[in-house]
């Protein structure tokens, strides 16, 4: 089955693609419906990169869903320029290994009207066998609501070059010689 999405949200396409790799963003996008935790031995990273992140999901905060590996890939060297954050993740226990097939791409590119804003698609593709179709209208709204979250949020997304980057201190300076 498939969910997809497409909307113009109201921010610079860099300040998307931080925060489609924000796990912070993840969560709050994902919230009331799901809390998310990591797994990892030091907690969710600030931003995630490629590879294997394992976390442990409850409904409405409460309710224990299982564990799953989100398995990110990056695909940056589109030569349209389209970027996209492809998470081929799977449950690994609970609710959430009932679903066989997961294949979640987000896609951020300029609006092509030229706003300045971002062009955002989103596309889940799932399989959980017999129960594929029971499961379709509970991703479908939960696919809804973190829209309508990301959609609010974006405006609030910045992206400054170099906000992340620790500056060195400066050297002292060497001692006036010239005895003035």
């Amino acid at each position: 089955m498939r969910v997809l999405l497409k909307k113009v949200l109201d921010c610079e396409p860099d300040a998307a693609w931080r925060a489609i790799r924000s796990p912070a963003v993840f969560r709050e996008v994902s919230s009331p419906l799901l809390a998310v935790e990591s797994l990892e031995p030091d907690g969710f990273p600030t931003m995630w990169g490629p590879g294997d992140h394992p976390a442990t999901f409850r409904a409405l905060g409460l309710v224990p869903m299982g564990t799953q590996i989100i398995r990110l890939k990056e695909l940056t060297e589109r030569p349209d320029g389209v970027r996209i954050l492809r998470d081929t993740g799977e449950g690994v226990s609970g609710a959430l290994s009932a679903v066989t097939l997961w294949d979640h791409r987000m896609a951020i590119a300029p609006d092509p009207a030229g706003t300045g804003k971002t062009l955002y698609r989103d596309q889940l593709i799932f399989q959980a066998g017999l129960g594929t179709i029971a499961l379709w209208p509970s991703f479908w709204a939960f696919w809804q609501l973190r829209m309508k979250r990301l959609e609010q949020l974006a405006p609030t997304w910045r992206y400054d070059l170099g906000v992340d980057v620790v500056v060195a201190p400066a050297a002292p300076a060497a001692p006036d010689t010239t005895g003035d």
